[in-house]
């Protein structure tokens, strides 16, 4: 039989004693600073960088919270007007709501103002008649005067257009040219508006002979 092989075992500082030397080995290259940054040029930092970002984003807000304000401003200016609008048309319901029912109450002022005159000029007219054709006049005056209609004073003034209707022209002593000569039916006015014209005779030019 062969005898066993032998292995020997070698350290580390003796594997490295059994190296052999290069004496001519050049050094390890420094890294220089290309290798280090990938370039030489000069470059803006992150940190040199962020406020002009944050200056822009600022500028940004700002242009924005400008923009909701002049918004709100319109918004609310708005709303005002509205709110301002629906109170006159609100007054304008309460002030003219009534404004037909008092028309129609008009057509029976004028029929006992006409009795009233019809039974003075009538020979033999019942006096307590004629009393109470007054009373019942007065009264329905009075409740037109509470919902503010009053009649137009027109016998004597300027003819308006606005506030009369002529439906007769006649030459008269005494009274200039467009002049109301009379009234024929009488006008009326609720609040500030017109509810009736007033029917009148117009002066004419001219002498009546």
């Amino acid at each position: 039989m062969s005898e066993p092989r032998k292995i020997k075992i070698v350290t580390n500082e003796e594997e490295e004693s059994l190296l052999p030397v290069n004496t001519t080995a050049e050094p390890a290259p420094r890294a220089t600073q290309e290798d280090i940054g990938g370039s030489t040029g000069e470059q803006e930092s992150p940190v040199e960088d962020a406020p002009n970002s944050l200056q822009s984003k600022l500028e940004a807000k700002e242009k924005e919270h400008k923009e909701t304000h002049d918004r709100l401003l319109r918004v609310t200016a708005d709303f005002e007007n509205y709110k301002k609008r629906m109170s006159r048309e609100m007054e304008d319901f309460r002030k003219y709501a009534n404004q037909s029912l008092l028309k129609e109450v008009l057509s029976v002022v004028d029929h006992i103002e006409l009795a009233i005159q019809a039974a003075h000029s009538a020979s033999g007219a019942d006096p307590s008649m004629v009393e109470g054709l007054n009373l019942t006049l007065k009264e329905l005056l009075r409740i037109l005067e509470k919902f503010n209609v009053k009649p137009i004073d027109a016998a004597g003034q300027p003819f308006n257009p606005q506030l009369h209707e002529a439906i007769l022209r006649e030459a008269c002593n005494g009274l200039p040219e467009n002049t109301v000569v009379r009234e024929m039916q009488k006008g009326y006015m609720i609040n500030n508006r017109l509810l009736r014209p007033a029917l009148v005779v117009v002066a004419a030019p001219g002498i009546a002979e």
